[in-house]
C-alpha cells in the first residue's frame, strides 16, 4: 500500500468519525459503537478482497493509553470545584467505588465457581469488565444538563482511577493478606504526593512558557509522568485528574503567597487553549483506537451462541447490581444513570495488562467486545429515554 493510499484512508477515517459524532447527537447512538461496527465491516471487506493487515497489540495499547489520558484530562478540564459541588462529588465517588467493587467480586465469584479457577485470577479478569469507560461515557453525555451530566463525568472518571487501583491491588503477590493493604495504602499515598508535585511543576510551566509551541510539550510531560508512574505500578491516572482539576480551578486552589508563583488569571487564559487541543487530540486518538479494535475482531467468533449468552449474562449481572445501588442505596434517579455504565477503552487496556499467569482462556477479547457492544446499546437506550422524560428529583 502506497503513502497516498494510507493518507486517504486516515483522512476518510477522521471524516467518518466526525460524521458519526454528528449522527450520535441526532440519534443518541454512541459514536463509539459506530466506529466499532465500522472496524468490523472493514475487516470483512479486507477478508473479502484477500487484504491482510496485522495490528500489533502494542499499537492498540499505545492508542488506548494516550486516548485515556486525553479523555480524562478533557473531562477534568470541564469540571469546576466549589463548596456546593462537594455532595455531588462524594456521591459520585462512593457510587463508583461501591459499584466497582461489588460488580468485580460478583463476576469473579461467577468465574471461580463456573471455571474452577483460583479466585485471584478470576478477580483480575473481572475488574476490567466492571470499570466504567470514561472514554465512552464523557463524550456521550454532552447533551445532558446540570448534575446528571456532572455525576456521570465524575463517576466514570473515578471508576477509571479506582478500577486501575483495584486492578493493581488484585495483582499483588501477597493478595488477600494483611500486608497487601499496607502496600496498597503506601501506593495511594505515593501517587497523591507525586500528583501534587507534578501538577505544581506542570502548572508553573504552563504559566511561564512564552514560546508559541508549548501545549504539546505540557502533554508530553504529562504522558511521560503517567508512563513512569505506571512502570512503578502506581495509579497514574490520578496525576491526569489532579492536573486537570487544578489548572481549571486555579482560583479555588491558589491562595495567598501561591499567587505570586502561579497567576490564576494567566492560567485561565491558557486553559481555554489547552482544553481545545486536548479535545481535538482525544477525538483523533479515540477514532483510530476503536476502528482498530473493531478491525481486530473476527465476525465469525462473535456469532457463537455460547459467547453471546455469556456476554448477556455478564451485562445482566452488572446492570442488576447497578440498579440495586441506585434504587435502594443511593435512592437517586434511574434514567439515564442506570444505563450509562459503558465498557470500552479502559476495559481493553486493563485486559491487555493481565499477566500471562492470570489469563483465563474463556475470557477473551471477543467477550470484551460483546460486553462493550451490549453496554453501548444500553447507554443508547438510556439517552433516548432521558430525552423523552424530564429530569425529576435531585441528587
Amino acid at each position: 500500500m502506497g503513502s497516498y493510499s494510507i493518507l486517504i484512508g486516515l483522512s476518510l477515517a477522521i471524516i467518518l468519525s466526525y460524521l458519526f459524532d454528528l449522527a450520535a447527537r441526532a440519534t443518541k447512538v454512541p459514536s463509539v459503537l459506530m466506529l466499532l461496527l465500522s472496524g468490523i465491516a472493514l475487516r470483512q471487506a479486507a477478508e473479502y478482497f484477500d487484504f491482510t493487515l496485522g495490528i500489533p497489540k502494542v499499537i492498540l495499547e499505545m492508542f488506548g493509553i494516550i486516548g485515556l489520558i486525553m479523555i480524562v484530562l478533557e473531562g477534568a478540564l470541564d469540571l469546576k470545584i466549589s463548596r456546593d459541588k462537594g455532595p455531588l462529588i462524594r456521591r459520585s465517588f462512593f457510587a463508583a467505588a461501591l459499584i466497582l467493587v461489588v460488580q468485580a467480586v460478583i463476576i469473579a465469584l461467577i468465574l471461580h465457581f463456573w471455571l474452577h479457577v483460583n479466585f485471584q485470577s478470576c478477580l483480575v479478569n473481572a475488574v476490567p469488565l466492571a470499570v466504567i469507560s470514561s472514554a465512552i461515557a464523557i463524550p456521550s453525555v454532552a447533551s445532558l444538563q446540570g448534575e446528571k451530566q456532572e455525576f456521570i463525568v465524575y463517576e466514570s472518571t473515578f471508576s477509571d482511577i479506582l478500577g486501575i487501583m483495584f486492578f493493581n491491588f488484585a495483582l499483588q503477590d501477597n493478595f488477600a493478606q494483611g500486608a497487601s493493604v499496607f502496600t496498597f495504602g503506601a501506593d495511594v499515598l505515593a501517587v497523591l504526593v507525586v500528583a501534587v508535585l507534578s501538577t505544581a511543576a506542570l502548572a508553573f510551566l504552563l504559566d511561564r512558557i512564552r514560546l508559541h509551541v508549548k501545549f504539546f510539550l505540557i502533554l508530553a510531560f504529562l504522558v511521560l509522568l503517567y508512563s513512569v508512574a505506571k512502570k512503578l505500578h502506581l495509579s497514574s491516572l490520578v496525576l491526569v485528574l489532579v492536573f486537570g482539576l487544578a489548572v481549571n480551578n486555579a482560583d479555588t486552589f491558589l491562595k495567598g503567597p501561591l499567587r505570586r508563583w502561579f497567576r490564576p488569571e494567566r492560567l485561565s487564559e491558557e486553559v481555554h487553549q489547552l482544553r481545545s487541543i486536548t479535545a481535538e487530540s482525544a477525538f483523533l486518538i479515540r477514532t483510530f483506537f476503536f476502528l482498530l479494535f473493531g478491525f481486530s475482531i473476527t465476525l465469525n467468533s462473535l456469532l457463537n451462541p455460547q459467547l453471546l449468552l455469556q456476554g448477556v449474562l455478564i451485562v445482566a449481572a452488572l446492570t442488576a447490581i447497578r440498579f440495586v445501588y441506585l434504587r435502594y442505596i443511593a435512592r437517586t434517579d434511574l434514567i439515564p444513570e442506570l444505563f450509562i455504565a459503558p465498557k470500552g477503552l479502559i476495559t481493553v487496556l486493563l485486559f491487555y495488562s493481565i499477566p500471562e499467569k492470570h489469563l483465563i482462556g474463556e475470557v477473551s477479547e471477543n467477550i470484551l467486545f460483546v460486553v462493550i457492544l451490549l453496554t453501548g446499546v444500553l447507554m443508547m437506550v438510556g439517552l433516548l429515554m432521558s430525552r423523552q422524560q424530564p429530569e425529576i428529583g435531585e441528587y
